[in-house]
């Protein structure tokens, strides 16, 4: 199997369904071509919430590994992945038993667009928010592992989580976060897959941790975006 699980720390879940996007076809393979390594920096934020609490999204442990796509055309891209998104707490609320962080990581894709233009600065942006959906970082999304295609001047959101778990009436229910009581949560993948199909162009992505705290009396949001990197 192409891809490596995702694990989820610091709340129950009842099911990932991550599927990685691998192409098989029948016939002569095309020409070999090395793969090309990317280590990343990661990066880090800190925020002071309403209450003085402090809010530290990190992504460490960052790579790319840029490899021929079995679509063999200039066309085609395929990229694995590897990362840990981490949210910490600190401060006055972070012992208590109401808050709750939900966390949402992924990838930025972009055909001929300035992705960096995503975040107010460099790293980070207090603008993004999570649903059931995912994260809003004013770009579509779509669910890692379903390969996407782009066109010139397009962008998409690849979402690194699907968990599933039953509603309140028993019916299943899909979230793009993980929700968890307490100070810490993280999510760490290894050699994650995706491909980009029909950009005839350069093509960009970057990772981004999407991160909300719930309190009883207040909501923050961070959004970090690790560094923009090459898919050829």
């Amino acid at each position: 199997m192409y891809g490596k699980i995702i694990r989820v720390r610091g709340g129950k879940v009842f099911g990932v369904a991550l599927a990685a996007a691998v192409a098989f076809g029948f016939g002569p393979a095309g020409p070999a071509e090395a793969d090309t390594f990317i280590p990343l920096p990661g990066g880090s934020i800190t925020r002071t919430l309403a209450d003085g609490t402090t809010m530290t999204v990190r992504i460490t442990g960052e790579s790319a590994k840029i490899s021929g796509s079995m679509g063999d055309t200039p066309m085609h891209r395929n990229v694995w992945t590897t990362a840990v998104a981490s949210v910490d707490l600190d401060g006055p609320s972070a012992g208590s038993d109401r808050i709750q962080i939900k966390i949402s990581p992924g990838y930025i894709v972009g055909c001929q667009v300035d992705i960096g233009s995503f975040s107010t600065n460099d790293s980070a942006s207090e603008q993004g928010t999570i649903n059931s959906s995912g994260i809003t970082p004013g770009v579509p999304s779509e669910t890692l592992g379903t390969g996407i295609t782009l066109g010139p001047g397009q962008a998409k959101a690849l979402l690194m989580l699907d968990l599933e778990k039953p509603d309140d009436y028993g019916m299943e229910s899909h979230k793009r976060y993980n929700k968890v009581s307490g100070p810490h949560t993280s999510v760490s993948w290894t050699d994650e897959t995706f491909a980009v199909d029909g950009c005839g162009g350069y093509a960009q992505a970057r990772s981004f941790v999407a991160a909300e705290v719930d309190t009883p009396n207040f909501i923050g949001n961070l959004v970090l975006y690790g560094q923009p990197f090459s898919m050829g």
